[in-house]
Parts: structure tokens; C-alpha cells; sequence
């Protein structure tokens, strides 16, 4: 028969099994642009060291990550790589505008493999883009849904050119694919973020687009969830270790507001 003390003891073994249960199941989970892929990874590899929560990233294109949301994915956090795909959710009821934020910015960089002889042309003409693609194609992000085919398509439209180039594009899902073709040189350029193109050493920069000539590439990050982890992990995204962190990858500091 047991005693008192041996009921309590084995009280408070299932109290403390529970509790322990609870915290190791602790999770936030992030839909995040794929330009973020790496950085992110870094960004949640320094937080969890900090606390006990797992923080479970979903990469894709924003326009993917946005549609699935709509739809209903159990996403705590969105970072987006633009604010279009950010206010559709607005408009959709799916994100409280009060809850969104700015968490980077970034540049549009034209590049082309490392072995090739292609460097900075003119891009403002196209007889130089026929040149340099070679019967070949530009590889961009679809640039009616992908955030960085948009800024690529609004680039080419500044220059003058994309009327005479938009036949020669291999449009992709998303960045990192873009940044593939090129690196495989199955594509002799490619439009896509700095970020992305300074952490591959299979392509160049060719050249740098004056942000003029595009809206602002800006991450927007939107609470989806009220609980407690997310919102400790969405207060570790504001802090200066973080902003360090972003700046170590190549992201900029976003001067504009979540909803400009």
C-alpha cells in the first residue's frame, strides 16, 4: 500500500514530466521569402542557443508562402520579400496591419557565371542584352508574381528594354532558383538579390541596379500567431544582434514604413 509521501513523490514526477513535455514541445514556426534562407537559418541558430523553443523555417517564393497562408497554413510568423504579398494578407483579413513591421532591405544585382566573359555593359541597351544572353535567356523570377521578377520587370521597364527582352526570360518560383540557372551556367544572366549573389562563388556581379529604377526591396515580417514563443521570436528579429546578424549577409537597414 502506498504511503502519502510516496503518492506526492510520484505527483510531482508527473507534474515535472508534463512541464518538461510543454517546454521541450515549445515551437514557432516561420514562413520566410527563400531570399532569407540563409541568414534566417543564422538568426534562428543564435536564438534557440538562447532559449528553448525550436523555431521551424518554411522556405519559398512570398507569393507561395503568402497563397498558403491565405489558405489557412499554421504560420506564426511571415517575412515576405516585398509589401505587396504583405498587404494582400491585409486586405485577405490574414494579417493585422498593427502587427507588421520592417525587417530588412535589399538590392537587385544583374549577374553572370564566374567563368564567364561577360562584365559591366550598358544596360540601358539592348542590342548589348541580345549580345550577352547569346540565343540564351535571362533568368528572373516570374515577374508577374515573384517579388524579385517584379522589381526585375520594373528595373527593365526604367532602362527601356523590357519590351525587347521579356521574350528572352527563363521566369522562375523563385530566387534561388534564378541564382541556380546561372550558376550552372544554363543561363548566361540573371537578375536576383545581392544577398544571394555574394554568398555564391559560381557567379559575379555584373552590375548593381540603382534602386531608383524599382520599388524598394524591403522584408516586412508580420505576427500571425499571439503566442508567447512567437512573440519572443519576433522581438529577437528587432534586436541589434539581429540587425548585426542581417547586416553580416548584406541586408540593409529599410528606411521606409511597413505600410508605404
Amino acid at each position: 500500500m502506498a504511503t502519502l509521501s510516496h503518492k506526492i513523490t510520484i505527483s510531482l514526477l508527473l507534474i515535472l514530466t508534463l512541464t518538461f513535455s510543454v517546454f521541450s514541445e515549445a515551437k514557432v514556426t516561420v514562413y520566410a521569402a527563400s531570399s532569407m534562407t540563409n541568414v534566417m537559418d543564422a538568426l534562428i541558430d543564435d536564438f534557440t542557443q538562447q532559449h528553448s523553443i525550436k523555431v521551424i523555417p518554411v522556405y519559398a517564393g512570398s507569393s507561395s508562402l503568402a497563397r498558403q497562408i491565405e489558405r489557412g497554413a499554421p504560420a506564426d510568423l511571415f517575412i515576405s520579400a516585398n509589401q505587396l504579398w504583405m498587404q494582400h494578407l491585409v486586405k485577405v483579413g490574414k494579417v493585422d496591419q498593427s502587427k507588421v513591421s520592417l525587417l530588412a532591405a535589399n538590392q537587385l544585382v544583374v549577374i553572370a557565371p564566374e567563368s564567364s566573359s561577360i562584365n559591366t555593359f550598358d544596360l540601358g541597351d539592348k542590342t548589348q542584352w541580345q549580345s550577352n544572353l547569346a540565343g540564351g535567356r535571362l533568368a528572373i523570377g516570374n515577374p508577374t508574381s515573384v517579388p524579385v521578377g517584379i522589381y526585375s520587370k520594373q528595373a527593365l521597364e526604367s532602362l527601356g528594354v523590357w519590351k525587347s527582352i521579356n521574350r528572352l526570360l527563363a521566369p522562375t518560383n523563385n530566387v534561388r532558383v534564378a541564382l541556380t540557372l546561372v550558376e550552372r551556367a544554363e543561363a548566361p544572366l540573371g537578375m536576383v538579390y545581392r544577398t544571394d549573389a555574394i554568398l555564391s562563388s559560381k557567379v559575379k556581379v555584373v552590375s548593381v541596379l540603382n534602386e531608383n529604377m524599382h520599388t524598394p526591396i524591403v522584408y516586412p515580417v508580420a505576427m500571425l500567431s499571439t503566442s508567447a514563443e512567437a512573440m519572443l521570436f519576433a522581438e529577437y528579429l528587432a534586436s541589434v544582434k539581429a540587425a548585426e546578424i542581417l547586416a553580416s549577409f548584406g541586408f540593409i537597414e529599410p528606411t521606409l514604413k511597413s505600410d508605404e
